[in-house]
């Protein structure tokens, strides 16, 4: 049988009245299970929304993770999105290699700006040189803006053209509606129409909750005014059965489902597509919507327990996070002045910065800001370690170029043969190399390897040249020790002027000698000089006691004239004074002389001599007068 058979018209007016009542609580309980649906839908799409914004952040913050090591990876990464089509670009794609650009590009800045100020330059001095790939990476991203802008407005236009479309099938249902003896001819068109509405793509968000409404409107205006025919109805119902069961099955195998945000994204659509079904019969109602009702809120339970969890999650890790902030602010890096301090210090930090790499994500309100706090002490720490470094790096400059001299000094006079000046000149550089501090590791073997081969060719030269003297030493040595002996041939009997003459003569021959070792030098000249002293005071003495003998000689010839042994008297006591004042001379003089030289220490021995000379002599002169003015 056609549904547009005449012979049905009959049964459509007999059961007129049971199908008003059918309608009319049909449309009772399609209203309040349609409101109970729009209530959870609301509900949950208003908590999508509010995910959704947590979960946008998180990709974009989680895009700043260093997955790219170069800017033409960002770059040809950008290339391939712009060649997809526009559907499949999303927003959050573009602001990850935004994102990535800007972290690289903030990475050589700091690099850039730390090496300027490690070269002596003022940060704020600093300006980012030019990017040559960022013009390119632009150029890209204004291609995939324009494509998606065009992609939306031509999405937006339809948009317009769907609500137009629907608002014309919304008509056209009203219309339908108004013609209550039509029931055969205008049901198939009502359920083309309601196809064809369902069809039809999305319209504005705004005007999404109205159309529908107005569409549900129509629907019930319809079933209303209209007596329908209870085979088509049943016809109707069942279609519907059928499609509001595949949609419940789908809610509760989603509600096992492990991905939550993505089972709960699609519940959102079964609710879209629920909508556009028409009832089902009254007394199934009520079981399928309870059904499909008890799956979106377990869907939805779970929805919201992952997000309290995750809530307390990022609550536990805002809490570890201010932990480590507060840990790395109470470092004092004030006391750092060694490199193991420094070394030490940087453990600590780079362990802060690994603990921090472990936890998740804080709240949304509190993650950049704790990141942002963690990162200025962080930075705050590096600059000042920088800052440190260079410090050290121009006193290392310095010592270099103090070691540099020395070494020039040092190479200058590594060929020299005066070996006593150039061995006090380079034993004063050696002690001077000590004083200064040390150079960068990186020039400090081949400096002291420089200063060191300076200092050894010339001690090597010099061992070479002393190593043949030495032997000419030990025999000038031994000459000297024979002069010292051919002093004992001079005996009482030898003749003053012999004696004298041959000291003369050993005096000459002794100059003539050369160098002895410096060790024996002192010893072997005071031997000489002493022995020498000693045969002279031997003559002294001998002339002293010949004086003697002389002057008694002369009293005893003098004894009886008064007057001659006055004026000898008188003569003698000139010369006394005459040698007390030399006295006077050189014991004044002995007390100006410095001892602790070498030639001073000669100078006082002679100075002694001369005291001692002088004294024998005054006290003679002074026995001889006592003895002139006994015989007065």
């Amino acid at each position: 049988m056609e549904l547009n058979d005449p012979a049905m018209e009959p049964n459509v007016a007999q059961s007129s009245q049971s199908a008003d009542n059918t309608v009319s609580a049909e449309m009772k309980q399609n209203e309040q299970a349609e409101k109970a649906e729009e209530i959870l839908t609301e509900n949950a799409e208003a908590f999508a929304d509010s995910v959704a914004e947590v979960e946008q952040e998180a990709v974009i913050t989680d895009a700043l993770q260093p997955e790219f090591k170069s800017y033409e990876e960002i770059i040809e990464a950008a290339r391939q999105l712009a060649d997809r089509d526009p559907s499949e670009i999303e927003r959050v794609e573009v602001s990850r290699l935004r994102q990535h650009f800007l972290a690289l590009e903030k990475k050589d800045n700091d690099k850039a700006l730390e090496q300027f100020v490690a070269d002596g330059g003022n940060a704020e001095d600093f300006t980012p040189a030019e990017n040559p790939l960022e013009a390119q990476f632009k150029e890209i991203l204004n291609t995939i803006k324009d494509k998606k802008a065009a992609f939306i407005a031509e999405q937006n236009a339809q948009k317009e053209k769907n609500l137009a479309e629907k608002k014309k099938i919304i008509a056209e249902i009203l219309t339908l509606a108004e013609d209550t003896d039509n029931v055969n001819k205008t049901f198939p068109t009502y359920r083309e129409l309601q196809d064809k509405f369902n069809a039809i793509g999305d319209v504005p968000p705004t005007d999404e909750t109205a159309i529908w409404k107005e569409y549900q409107d129509a629907r019930e205006r319809y079933s209303d005014n209209l007596k329908i025919n209870k085979e088509l109805r049943d016809y109707d119902f069942k279609k519907n059965l059928e499609q509001k069961e595949e949609i419940v099955k789908e809610a509760v195998e989603l509600a096992k489902h492990e991905d939550v945000v993505s089972a709960f994204k699609r519940l959102q659509d079964l609710h879209l597509s629920w909508r556009e079904i028409g009832p089902v019969a009254k007394e199934l109602r009520d079981e399928i919507w309870n059904r499909f009702k008890e799956a979106s809120t377990e869907i939805n339970k779970r929805y919201q327990v992952f997000f309290e969890e995750r809530k307390a999650k990022e609550l536990e890790n805002e809490k570890a996070k201010t932990e480590i902030c507060e840990r790395v602010e109470a470092l004092d890096f004030s006391s750092l002045n060694t490199f193991a301090a420094w070394d030490e210090m940087t453990t600590q930090i780079i362990t802060a910065q690994e603990d921090w790499r472990k936890l998740g994500f804080a709240s949304r309100k509190m993650n950049n800001a704790l990141f942002n706090r963690f990162r200025a002490t962080c930075d705050t720490f590096f600059a000042l370690k920088a800052a440190y470094y260079k410090g050290i790096k121009d006193q290392l400059a310095e010592n270099l170029a103090k070691k540099t001299a020395l070494v020039e000094k040092a190479e200058a006079l590594m060929d020299s043969t005066d070996w006593k000046n150039t061995t006090e000149t380079l034993v004063a550089l050696q002690k001077e190399w000590k004083t200064i501090g040390t150079v960068a590791k990186k020039h400090s073997d081949a400096i002291w390897k420089r200063f060191q081969t300076a200092c050894d060719t010339f001690f090597e030269n010099k061992k070479k040249e002393t190593s043949s003297s030495r032997l000419t030493e030990h025999a000038n040595l031994q000459a000297k020790r024979d002069l010292i002996k051919e002093l004992d041939n001079i005996t009482d009997e030898t003749p003053k002027h012999e004696a004298s003459a041959l000291i003369n003569d050993l005096r000459e021959r002794w100059k003539s000698i050369g160098h002895v070792p410096f060790r024996e030098k002192d010893k072997v000249y005071e031997a000489f000089k002493n022995r020498i002293d000693e045969v002279r005071k031997k003559f002294d003495l001998r002339d002293m006691r010949e004086r003697q003998n002389r002057f008694e000689d002369n009293l005893a010839a003098m004894e009886g004239d008064d007057n001659k042994i006055a004026r000898e008297r008188d003569r003698m006591l000139r010369i006394l004074e005459t040698r007390r004042a030399e006295l006077r001379t050189y014991e004044n003089n002995l007390g100006f002389l410095n001892a602790k030289s070498k030639s001073g220490n000669s100078l006082v021995k002679d100075f002694e001599k001369k005291i001692e000379r002088l004294k024998e002599d005054i006290s003679t002169l002074e026995g001889q007068i006592k003895q002139l003015e006994s015989k007065l």
